[in-house]
């Protein structure tokens, strides 16, 4: 009698199951398109070369595929500089008086301001090839995505409860170590929030990105802003909508390919030890069902550990060094470093002035802080509004894990909608009622930045341990006083990160916001990002230069008198543990 061979458990994980094959097709797909990608990314390309952009709706799966690609590019280099930057920041004390107001002044930039500067170089390091035009599109959208989840994971540095610092003590873990297993995990779901914040941010300036004007050059870059950019110049209504349904569709897949699981994933480092009821992602069902791929998977966790684990990077340190990283320099230490630093701002100082009143009248600048004055109250105002509608709400949604699984991607795509695409309603409205474009350009400035506060403030409520909620309820809190006590000191860091962001968007956002056009009818509104929009396209370096210079002054005094003073309130006040 012939014996059925007998398989062992080791070899039969080995043995591809239905579900390795979804996942293997799934996987290759995605290579595919990436492969194709980025074919078309290095194609030859000569400055003033015209690419044409076809209306043709056929197209937009083509021009979807190239911009989210663009945007994925732009996010990887996202969280590599945010890891980066904001890790140094929080353990280097005087690395982080330096870092954070630079990166208040940088996300204030303009985004014409760094593709005024991007295409420039771009093209000259990648002569005769579209990866110029390609990168400097990514750049800008990297500008764009970059500083919310750079200050978001700064934030979570600095607000780890000292009780789980003094763990990883207890544990003799090193400084590499404890990166990886505490510091890391403990930011993961406020950056991957601000991750997805980045990414429907992102489409808001996409036009810009992929339809770039300066001077008298023209370049479009095969995508969907680049198609939106062209609709909107024809007026054409029935491309608009394609447009529209093509970004639902994007939005709704990515989110479910990447995002969704993601988020599920990063469930499992929230404080709280109680189960609320996980996020389901059916992506993550599908790879932890397979067999050949989890063997992969674990073969890539035992990287991993060693990763984490390097040997010659588990010098232990002493205690103190795990309680805080600021060091004793000297005296002659801090001269030496606030001399080069003074020596710097001095020299580029001289070098902008120079290039700038060389070229347009000192009389000028008064004119300028003006417009950067009407821009500032444009900007307070919508913070204010957009944080009394949507802080409670995001709240609300916080607290219900449920809820949240639902409401994140309708907020994603509510949030990827560029302001471009409500400017036909606008300009209507506007010329139909004899509206102020003063006062209406606010609207299209909150459009874009209300959603940083949203998301911020959902994190933080969805980070709140399980336990002190049962304590709120045991202790029958309710009303104002509820608020006062425990739910506004719970998401107050992640709201303070998400209204400073937020204004440096709509800073951002008042270049495309204070000029609004529909066909050959043009609208102006009196402001800084309407002077910078304009002389961005009539090729004006010296006005441009000027416009920045003013813009960063004023986001850095408003920063220096408001933003600064709110986040170390926060950091020492609301701080867990």
């Amino acid at each position: 009698m012939r014996h059925q061979p007998v398989f062992s458990q080791p070899r039969l994980k080995l043995i591809p199951n239905q579900w390795d094959i979804l996942a293997f097709l799934l996987v290759l797909c995605l290579i595919i398109m990436l492969v194709w990608t980025g074919s078309h990314m290095s194609l030859p390309f000569q400055l003033g070369e015209i690419i044409p952009i076809s209306l043709d709706p056929w197209m937009l799966p083509q021009y979807a595929l190239q911009t989210v690609v663009r945007m994925f590019i732009a996010l990887f280099f996202s969280f590599v500089f945010s890891l980066g930057v904001a890790t140094l920041a929080a353990k280097n004390p005087r690395a982080g008086r330096l870092i954070i107001p630079l990166i208040d002044i940088l996300q204030s930039v303009p985004i014409l301001g760094y593709l005024s500067i991007a295409v420039v170089g771009f093209i000259a390091l990648f002569p005769g090839s579209m990866l110029g035009p390609e990168c400097a599109a990514i750049f800008a959208v990297f500008t764009s995505q970059v500083w919310n989840m750079t200050l978001s994971f700064y934030q979570s540095m600095k607000t780890i409860p000292l009780e789980l610092t003094e763990a990883t003590h207890v544990y003799q873990l090193s400084a590499w170590q404890r990166f990886w297993r505490l510091e890391l995990p403990f930011g993961m779901p406020g950056l991957l929030w601000n991750a997805m914040m980045s990414m429907s941010g992102s489409w808001f300036f996409i036009v810009a990105a992929e339809a770039i004007s300066i001077g008298n050059q023209n370049i479009t870059i095969p995508g969907i802003g680049s198609y939106i950019a062209l609709a909107i110049t024809q007026e054409s209504m029935a491309a608009i909508a394609y447009a529209i349904a093509t970004m639902l569709v994007v939005i709704i897949l990515y989110d479910q390919l990447f995002f969704r699981p993601l988020v599920a994933w990063s469930e499992k480092f929230h404080l709280s030890t109680i189960n609320e009821g996980e996020s389901r992602s059916w992506v993550l069902d599908l790879f932890q069902r397979t067999r050949l791929f989890q063997h992969v998977t674990d073969w890539l966790s035992d990287i991993n550990d060693a990763f984490v684990n390097i040997r010659w990077l588990r010098k232990r340190k002493n205690h103190s060094h795990y309680l805080t990283l600021e060091q004793d320099y000297s005296t002659t230490h801090n001269i030496l470093w606030y001399s080069l630093i003074a020596i710097l701002a001095v020299t580029g100082i001289a070098l902008l002035w120079r290039f700038i009143y060389h070229n347009i009248p000192l009389g000028e600048t008064w004119q300028v802080v003006v417009m950067g004055f009407y821009t500032a109250l444009r900007v307070f105002i919508s913070i204010i509004v957009c944080s009394l509608i949507w802080v409670p709400i995001g709240v609300w949604v916080g607290l219900r894990p449920r809820v949240t699984q639902w409401v994140q991607p309708v907020a994603q795509i509510l949030a990827a909608f560029p302001a471009n695409l409500f400017f036909p309603v606008i300009v209507l409205m506007i010329l139909r009622y004899h509206l102020n474009i003063e006062i209406w350009c606010s609207l299209l400035m909150a459009l874009g930045t209300q959603w940083y506060i949203l998301f911020n403030v959902i994190a933080g409520a969805s980070a709140i341990p399980k336990e002190l909620k049962l304590a709120a309820e045991n202790m029958q809190l309710s009303g104002w006083l509820k608020w006062k006590r425990f739910l506004f000191p719970a998401i107050f860091p992640y709201y303070v990160t998400g209204a400073i962001t937020a204004a440096g968007g709509s800073w951002n956002a008042s270049v495309v916001a204070e000029v609004v056009q529909w066909g050959h009818t043009k609208l102006i509104a009196n402001g800084l990002g309407a002077y910078i929009t304009l002389n961005t396209n009539a090729g004006n370096f010296a006005a441009i230069a000027l416009g920045i210079v003013v813009m960063c002054t004023w986001v850095t005094l408003v920063n220096f008198l408001v933003w600064r003073k709110l986040y170390q309130f926060a950091q020492e006040r609301y701080r867990m543990g």
